[in-house]
C-alpha cells in the first residue's frame, strides 16, 4: 500500500506535531526550574542552539523523507510508530531548546547580581523610578532603574533594578534623622540617592512564600533603603519626565485619584473612614491591578469566601473588556462605508478588541491571568480571521506555552495553575451551546443562569483539590458566593470602577457597591465551616486528588466519575508525620531578627515565642508562624513567650487568634496587652510537666522575680533578665535548651544553682549577642548543635563573630537561620540537623556564607 508520509493537513498526526512542540515548552520549563545550581551561560547557549538546529532539521527534513518513501509499500503499523517516534523527538528537542533558553536567561540575570562587597556600603546612585511607588505608614517603597552608581567616588556596577524603601521617620540608628518623603514621588522621575543595598534575602520556611523567587522573576537583584541623615547626601530630584514610564505614571495617577476622590471629608463620615478606605483599595486594585492597596483583612475575607480571583485583574475581566471593545469598534466601523472598504468590520472588531484588551492587561500590571487571556484571545482571533478552527486543547496549549516563554517562572505561581486548569476545565466540561432563537426572555435568562451554575460547579470541583494542594485550604461557601459575586462584580462594581476614569464621580458609587459586596462576604465568612483547612499533603497525593477533581468535572457517565473519589482520600485524610512516643522534634522558624520555635511530641505541640513585629501592618505570626501551623495541621497546646520584647512577642496576637485552644505561659509584666487576649500563666523556675513521655522544665526566671514581674513593670529591670528558659528532655535523655535572651548575669546564676547539664541542642541565647554565650555556660552545657535565630545582616551584628568563635572552638555544629532557613531537628536523630534552605535549594535562592550569617551590620 502506498502511503504519504509528509503529514497532509488531514492526517491524524498533523495536529500532534504542533502540540508536541508546545508540550516540549512545558516540559523544558519544568525541568529547568528544578535546577539547584546554574550552569555557565555558554553551556546553555550550546544546548539551546544545538537543540534548535536539530529541531529545525527535523521539521525541514519531514517532506524530503516523505517524498523518498512515498512510493514504497510501508506497513501501517510501522508508519504510525515512525510518526509517533518523530513526534516524541519533536517534544524532546523542543524541551531541550527551551531548557537552554531559560537557563541562558537565568545565567545572564545571575551575572548582574549585587557584588557582596557592596552590601551595606554607602552608595551614591542615580536612577529612574520604574514603577508606581507604594506608600505605607513608615514611608514609601519604590523600584529604581539604576543609571549610575559610585562608592567613595569610584564608579561601581549595580543590578539594573533595585527596590528601595524611603522611611519618613528613619529606621536605623545610623540614619535616623527624619526626612520628609515627597508627596509627589512618581514613576518616571530621575533621582539621586545615597543608599545601602543588600542581596534579596527572604525567610525560608516550609510551605512559605518564596520571596527570593518573586524578586528574581521581576529581575530585581538588590533591595535597600535611602539614607538621609548623619552627613548623608540629601535626596535630589534630577528630572520629572512622564515619557520614561508612561504606563506606570498613568496607573499611579488613576490609583491615587481613586483613593483621594473616595476619601471621607465630612466629620460624620470619619467613623466609617476605615471601611471606606478598604473598599477604595479594592476599587483601585480592580482598575490598576495594584493588589497591594487591598487591606490584608480583606484578602483573608476573599480567600475564605473563594472570590480572590474577582478582586484582581482576572481573565474574566480582560475577556469582558475585549468583548465590549470588539462590539463597540465593530458597530462604529460599520457606520463608515469607506472604512469597511479599507478593512472588513469583522477584522477591525476582532483585532481592535484584542489590542485594547492587551492594553488594558498592560495597564493593570500584566499578571499571569491577563497574559493567559490576551494570548488565548490573540490565537482565537487569528484563527477566526484565517478561517481555521482548531481544537480547544491546542489553543489552550499555545496560550500556556506563550505565557511560559514570556515568563517561565510563572509556572511556580499558584495563579498559573489555577488559571489554566479553570479555563481548561471550562472548555472540556462546559455545557453544549443551545440555540437562543425563539426563546422567551425568561427562558433565555434561565438558560444563562443554568450555564453560570454549571460553569461554577465545574470550576469548584476542579479547583478544590488543587487549592488544598497549594494552599492547604479551600472555600466551602465559594460555590454559592461566586454565583452572587460574579454578576455583581462583573456588571456593577467593575463597570463603575472603569468608567470612573472618564468621570471620577462614579468611583463613589463603586466604593459603596464594594462595601455592600464585602459586607455580604463577611456574612458568608461567619458561617460555620465556611473554609476547610487541612494539613498540606505530599505532591503525589495532591496531584492524584487534583486529577480526580478534573475527572469529576468532565462530561462523563457518573459511574466513571465515581472512580475518582478514592483518589481524593489521601489528600482529605492526610496527617503529617509526628514523633513517636517518648520523642520530640523541633523546628526553629526563619522569622528574621526574632525567635519562634515549634516543639512537637506524639500528640502535643508547644510554640516557644511567636516571632517579631515587622511593622504596624505585618508580623511574623500572621505571615510565617500561623501558615506553618496550618500546613502541618498543628494545634498547639501551649504558647510560651520568653519575655516581652517585640522580636519575641510581635506575632503572639495572631497566633493566639488562630489557636484559640492554646494556653499562654509567659514571662510578662502585669498589665501587658496580651493578657487581654488570654489568661497568662507565669513562667517560673521549678515548673515542669510531661507530654507523651517527654519532660518540660522551666529553669528561669526564679519564682521571686516572676512574682514581682506579675505585679507590674520592675524599674531598671531589662526584659532579657526575665527570659523564660525551657529544657525539653525525651525518654532517652536527649535534650534541648531554649534559652531566650538571657545574658551573662542570668547564665552565671543558672551555673551557680547547678541547673545546667549537658544538652544535645542549644537555642543560642540572645541571637548570638556578645552579652551571652559565656565560655563557662558553654562548657557546662557541652552542646553538639547550636541554633541561631537572627536576621540577615541585622543592624545588631548578631551573631557576633567572637561568640561564633567560642562555638567553633568546641566543635559545635552551628545552624544559623540566615544561612540555613528553618532548622529541623529530631531527638531520635540527635546528631543530624536539617536546613530548609538546603532541602529546597534552587538557583534563584540567595546563598550566604556561614561566616557571614549576621556578623555584618546592615
Amino acid at each position: 500500500m502506498l502511503l504519504h508520509t509528509d503529514i497532509p493537513a488531514s492526517h491524524p498526526c498533523a495536529p500532534w506535531a504542533g502540540s508536541a512542540l508546545m508540550i516540549g515548552v512545558l516540559l523544558g520549563t519544568a525541568f529547568q526550574l528544578q535546577q539547584r545550581m546554574l550552569w555557565s551561560a555558554e553551556a546553555y547557549v550550546a544546548c539551546m542552539t544545538g537543540a534548535g538546529a536539530m529541531l529545525a532539521c527535523a521539521l525541514l527534513m519531514r517532506r524530503r523523507v516523505g517524498r523518498r518513501v512515498r512510493s514504497a509499500a510501508v506497513h501501517p503499523v510501522w508508519l504510525r510508530q515512525a510518526w509517533a517516534g518523530w513526534i516524541v523527538a519533536l517534544a524532546a528537542l523542543s524541551a531541550l531548546a527551551v531548557f537552554g533558553q531559560i537557563g541562558w536567561r537565568s545565567a545572564s540575570l545571575a551575572q548582574t547580581a549585587l557584588n557582596p562587597d557592596l552590601e551595606g556600603r554607602d552608595l551614591q546612585v542615580e536612577g529612574v523610578v520604574a514603577a508606581m511607588p507604594q506608600s505605607s505608614e513608615r514611608g514609601v517603597k519604590m523600584r529604581l532603574r539604576v543609571e549610575s552608581a559610585r562608592w567613595r567616588g569610584q564608579p561601581v556596577s549595580l543590578p539594573r533594578l533595585v527596590d528601595l524603601s524611603w522611611y519618613a521617620l528613619g529606621m536605623w540608628d545610623d540614619a535616623s534623622t527624619p526626612a520628609a518623603v515627597p508627596a509627589t514621588l512618581r514613576a518616571g522621575q530621575r533621582w539621586a540617592f545615597e543608599v545601602r543595598l543588600r542581596a534579596p534575602h527572604g525567610g525560608m520556611n516550609p510551605f512559605g512564600f518564596d520571596y527570593e523567587l518573586w524578586m528574581w522573576e521581576q529581575g530585581v537583584q538588590a533591595n535597600g533603603y535611602v539614607r538621609s541623615g548623619h552627613g548623608s547626601s540629601a535626596p535630589r530630584l534630577l528630572d520629572d519626565s512622564a515619557w520614561r514610564h508612561p504606563v506606570e505614571r498613568a496607573r499611579q495617577h488613576v490609583r491615587d485619584a481613586i483613593l483621594e476622590r473616595t476619601a471621607s471629608r465630612s466629620p460624620q463620615e470619619q467613623e466609617r473612614e476605615g471601611d471606606r478606605q478598604r473598599a477604595a483599595g479594592v476599587v483601585a486594585a480592580l482598575v490598576t491591578g495594584d493588589q497591594r492597596v487591598i487591606d490584608r483583612q480583606d484578602w483573608d475575607l476573599f480567600r475564605i469566601t473563594g472570590v480572590a480571583h474577582l478582586v484582581s485583574i482576572s481573565g474574566l475581566h480582560v475577556t469582558m473588556f475585549a468583548w465590549l471593545a470588539a462590539k463597540v469598534i465593530g458597530a462604529l466601523w460599520r457606520r463608515s462605508g469607506l472604512l469597511c472598504l479599507l478593512l472588513p468590520a469583522q477584522f477591525a472588531s476582532l483585532s481592535g478588541g484584542v489590542l485594547l484588551a492587551a492594553m488594558y492587561a498592560l495597564f493593570s500590571g500584566w499578571g499571569v491571568p491577563s497574559q493567559r487571556t490576551v494570548f488565548m484571545l490573540g490565537v482565537v482571533a487569528l484563527l477566526r480571521l484565517g478561517g481555521k478552527r482548531w481544537p480547544w486543547p491546542q489553543v489552550w496549549l499555545i496560550a500556556c506555552a506563550l505565557v511560559l516563554l514570556w515568563d517561565p517562572w510563572a509556572m511556580l505561581q499558584a495563579g498559573f495553575w489555577l488559571s489554566f486548569v479553570a479555563v481548561g476545565m471550562l472548555f472540556a466540561g462546559g455545557m453544549r451551546s443551545r440555540a437562543m432563537a425563539h426563546r422567551s426572555p425568561i427562558a433565555t435568562l434561565a438558560l444563562h443562569l443554568r450555564q453560570l451554575l454549571h460553569q461554577q460547579w465545574i470550576v469548584t470541583l476542579a479547583l478544590a483539590p488543587l487549592s488544598l494542594l497549594i494552599f492547604g485550604q479551600m472555600s466551602v461557601v465559594g460555590l454559592v458566593v461566586n454565583l452572587l459575586a460574579i454578576p455583581w462584580v462583573s456588571f456593577v462594581v467593575l463597570p463603575l470602577s472603569m468608567l470612573g476614569i472618564l468621570w471620577n464621580g462614579l468611583w463613589v458609587p463603586a466604593v459603596l457597591a464594594t462595601q455592600l459586596f464585602t459586607a455580604t462576604l463577611q456574612w458568608f465568612a461567619n458561617w460555620p465551616m465556611a473554609q476547610l483547612a487541612l494539613p498540606v499533603a505530599p505532591l503525589w497525593a495532591g496531584v492524584a486528588a487534583a486529577l480526580a477533581g478534573m475527572l469529576l468535572a468532565l462530561r462523563l457517565p457518573w459511574r466513571v466519575r465515581m472512580l475518582a473519589l478514592p483518589c481524593m482520600v489521601p489528600l482529605l485524610w492526610w496527617s503529617q508525620e509526628r514523633p513517636e512516643a517518648g520523642r520530640f522534634d523541633l523546628m526553629a522558624l526563619d522569622v528574621g531578627q526574632g525567635q519562634a520555635v515549634l516543639v512537637r511530641t506524639a500528640r502535643h505541640g508547644l510554640l516557644y515565642d511567636a516571632g517579631p513585629q515587622y511593622s504596624g501592618e505585618a508580623n511574623a505570626g500572621e505571615r510565617i508562624v500561623v501558615p506553618v501551623l496550618h500546613a502541618l495541621g498543628e494545634h498547639i497546646d501551649t504558647l510560651v513567650l520568653s519575655h516581652r520584647d517585640a522580636d519575641h512577642t510581635g506575632g503572639a496576637a495572631a497566633v493566639l487568634a488562630a489557636q484559640p485552644q492554646s494556653s499562654l505561659l509567659a514571662s510578662l509584666e502585669g498589665g501587658h496587652p496580651l493578657a487581654q487576649l488570654r489568661d497568662v500563666q507565669p513562667c517560673l523556675a521549678g515548673g515542669e510537666w510531661s507530654w507523651d513521655g517527654v519532660r518540660f522544665e522551666v529553669l528561669h526566671p526564679p519564682p521571686e522575680l516572676g512574682l514581682r514581674l506579675a505585679e507590674g513593670p520592675i524599674e531598671r529591670l531589662r526584659p532579657n533578665a526575665a527570659s523564660c528558659v525551657l529544657r525539653v528532655t525525651d525518654a532517652q535523655g536527649v535534650s534541648a535548651l531554649l534559652a531566650g535572651d538571657i545574658e551573662l548575669a542570668q547564665e552565671w546564676a543558672l551555673l551557680a544553682q547547678g541547673a545546667l547539664a549537658p544538652v544535645h541542642l542549644l537555642l543560642v541565647p540572645h541571637h548570638g549577642s556578645k552579652t551571652s554565650s559565656s565560655e563557662a555556660f558553654l562548657d557546662a552545657l557541652k552542646p553538639r548543635i547550636a541554633v541561631v535565630q537572627a536576621g540577615y545582616r541585622n543592624r545588631f551584628g548578631h551573631p557576633a563573630p567572637a561568640v561564633m568563635g567560642r562555638y567553633r572552638e568546641r566543635s559545635v555544629v552551628v545552624a544559623a537561620t540566615p544561612v540555613c532557613g528553618a532548622v529541623h531537628w529530631r531527638s531520635d536523630r540527635a546528631q543530624d540537623v536539617g536546613c530548609e534552605r538546603e532541602r529546597t535549594a534552587r538557583y534563584w535562592h540567595h546563598r550566604v556564607p556561614a561566616e557571614g550569617a549576621g556578623a555584618l551590620k546592615w
